[in-house]
């Protein structure tokens, strides 16, 4: 699998393996597990890399496609979710303020570059099964749904195994969201503002790939 990864995939999982060494230096030195949390989440933020990875790789839009999109999809917001465990940081003596900065920051850094990377894995592979504008909309819709999958994680606690193990709790209250919006405005203000903050980035590092590209050729 190792052997298979892009150097960008690399760099990604070195990042990840920098938050976890962080981690484990916290745990270690004050024998506490304070952020151990960052341990699943990580875990959880890495799947939509994992299920892009795979598609990318796949030369035809089938049932197996569809499969690892709808897997994609489903976890995609973990990734973005990361960013928000800045909530949890505080001061906690004995380990020093700037520690425990870095800690989340690298954290909520992986949490937004799994996210984006895996986006740009799955924007290619629907470039080649789809016009540019029908992809255009889906990605700017998956920014819409990666802003509320995050807001209904952090603020309501659902998570990605409510789809099975409580679906209609979460179809009752995403029913709700939808249909009665004028009464649910925090959850579309922050779905709306989380979501054109994702699309910046994701368009920004666009552009910086783009560049990149684009200085080789002159070059």
């Amino acid at each position: 699998m190792i052997r298979h990864l892009s150097s960008l995939e690399k760099m990604l999982m070195v990042a990840v393996a920098f938050t976890m060494t962080l981690l484990v230096v916290r745990i270690a030195y004050t024998k506490e597990l304070t952020y151990i949390f960052y341990i699943w989440n990580t875990f959880l933020a890495v799947l939509p890399l994992v299920f892009s990875h795979v598609l990318l790789r796949r030369n035809k839009y089938n049932g197996g496609a569809l499969l690892l999109l709808t897997g994609w999809l489903a976890f995609f917001p973990n990734a973005a979710y990361l960013i928000t465990d800045i909530f949890h940081y505080t001061e906690k003596p004995p380990v020093p303020k700037w520690f425990d900065l870095l800690l989340v920051t690298t954290g909520a850094w992986n949490g937004l570059l799994l996210g984006i990377v895996s986006l740009m894995q799955v924007e290619q592979f629907l470039l080649g099964h789809m016009q540019r504008k029908r992809v255009n909309r889906l990605i700017i819709l998956s920014f819409i749904l990666c802003g509320y999958g995050v807001y209904i994680g952090r603020y309501l606690r659902f998570n990605t195994w409510d789809t099975v193990t409580n679906p209609q709790t979460l179809l009752q209250t995403i029913a709700s969201h939808v249909f009665l919006p004028h009464e649910h405005l925090s959850v579309w203000a922050f779905t709306i503002s989380f979501g054109a903050m994702f699309g910046i980035v994701y368009y920004t590092l666009k552009q910086f790939k783009a560049k990149t590209i684009s200085l080789k050729i002159v070059n």
